[in-house]
């Protein structure tokens, strides 16, 4: 699939979309989604350089049980299919800090993975995990890995085979199907960013559109335009697309161009290089972070440039899957939780599914003290509000407001781009969760798609 191909309003068939849109997916590693896309075999992501990639069958690193915490005796293995390497990338790294923690937690619970898996290795890597290593449930962690697993559901009735949702929802009673309501995160820092910027310009570097990304954005664009109607401010989010996940120049070039030539002093992604975030840290703007908090894990930044980021915690949703396959029963066929949902690791540490967290801190000690100290006080209060209600299950962000129809975004089959102005969900109505994951496919209204 082209750059061009990807661009707005580019009408695609939904399988088409399967293999090229794993969100958030990792940091620095080589993209094998446009060979997927495209149709043909994906090969496997190459390691960055000092990187060693493991082609070899992988066990965790033995982690010290903890008394008493086991959903049951019987032993239960946890394999997951990594689409890229985990060394320092933030999807990868969240889903193998989510198997390594589950492991910590319960003595009977085994975490062994592949890294670098493309699509033709999905089946022979599960079935020679399940026949060599007795693999009970088996999750490929994007899916354009996890889809090819259809094709032996029905050949281990036994197991739990789990694949990350983009756009596809095909699933059975062993075809689990998972993503996490990151956007409730991505809201919240939505807020921060448009009470930080004093251009009233906010960029997002982004992948391509397809409805993981589209969703992602739709959260953020609706906490910039709650803040900034409350501070009766002017703030614009700019997004522009650079064609593919890890595009590092690109994304670099991009960045500048949305620092440059339109003004903007805070900067956002939907790619997985480091490189919005060199500019940042180079021109002196805010940066808002995605999928892991790496100042805490990775160190890539200060809170001086990081103003918010927010972390995922795959924890919870594997945990629903393995306390249902412990009792015998199957686990619910669509998972898709948000801040409502949580767990305790085994050092007494609660984590919800999503939160904005930054610098090991979470909620609203996770803002930057730098950013903090430039927050007028009503936004810091909503943002506390906003987020313990989304904790109680009390509120959601689209739920809350109107979804309306910038005339932009993704023409998939059968789902063409609502006419610029459409109302597509009023406010105070509750979408389902089919309409979340798969019928986002336009940018809300205001937001400035360039070219």
């Amino acid at each position: 699939m082209t750059e061009q191909s990807r661009m707005l309003g580019q009408k695609l068939s939904r399988r088409g979309l399967l293999r090229g849109a794993a969100a958030g997916l990792a940091v620095p590693v080589a993209s094998a989604l446009l060979a997927a896309c495209a149709g043909g075999q994906a090969t496997p992501t190459t390691a960055p350089a000092g990187q060693t990639p493991a082609a070899q069958p992988t066990t965790a690193p033995a982690q010290t049980p903890a008394a008493g915490a086991t959903p049951a005796a019987k032993e239960v293995v946890l394999a997951i299919l990594h689409f890229s390497v985990i060394e320092g990338t933030t999807w990868s790294g969240a889903h193998d800090r989510a198997g390594k923690r589950l492991a910590e937690k319960y003595p009977n619970v085994k975490y062994i993975y592949r890294e670098q898996v493309g699509p033709d290795q999905t089946v022979p890597f599960a079935e020679e995990m399940i026949a060599k290593e007795g693999a009970d449930i088996i999750v490929g962690n994007a899916e354009f890995i996890g889809m090819p697993l259809l094709d032996i559901v029905d050949k281990y009735p036994d197991k739990i085979f789990v694949a990350v949702t983009t756009s596809d929802l095909t699933h059975k009673p062993n075809f689990i199907r998972i993503f996490p309501r990151q956007y409730q995160s991505l809201y919240l820092e939505g807020l921060i960013a448009a009470a930080l910027t004093k251009t009233g310009n906010v960029g997002i570097v982004s992948a391509y559109p397809n409805l993981q990304v589209l969703r992602r954005q739709a959260g953020f664009v609706l906490g910039v335009q709650e803040a900034a109607k409350k501070l009766n401010k002017d703030v614009k989010v700019h997004i522009k697309y650079v064609g593919d996940w890890y595009l590092p120049a690109e994304e670099r070039a991009v960045a500048e161009t949305l620092a440059t030539q339109y003004n903007c002093d805070v900067l956002t992604q939907q790619t997985d290089s480091g490189s919005t975030l060199d500019v940042c840290k180079a021109r002196g703007l805010w940066f808002v972070g995605k999928d892991m908090d790496t100042v805490c894990f990775y160190k890539w930044a200060t809170t001086d440039t990081v103003a918010i980021s927010f972390d995922t915690r795959w924890e919870v949703i594997y945990d629903k899957i393995i306390q249902a396959y412990m009792k015998g029963e199957k686990p619910p066929e669509i998972i898709f939780p948000g801040m409502e949902s949580k767990i305790t690791l085994k050092d007494g540490t609660e984590v919800t599914t999503t939160d904005i967290m930054n610098d090991c801190k979470v909620g609203i000690e996770a803002i930057s003290p730098k950013a903090k100290a430039e927050l007028p006080q009503e936004i810091i209060d909503l943002v506390a509000q906003r987020r313990e209600a989304m904790r109680k299950g009390e509120w959601d962000p689209f739920t809350e407001h109107a979804l309306v129809s910038n005339g932009t975004g993704l023409e998939v089959e059968g789902l063409p781009i609502p006419p610029k102005g459409t109302v597509v969900k009023p406010a105070g109505e509750k979408p389902t969760d089919e309409f979340l994951l798969q019928k986002i496919n336009f940018d809300l209204e205001g937001v400035n798609i360039l070219p």
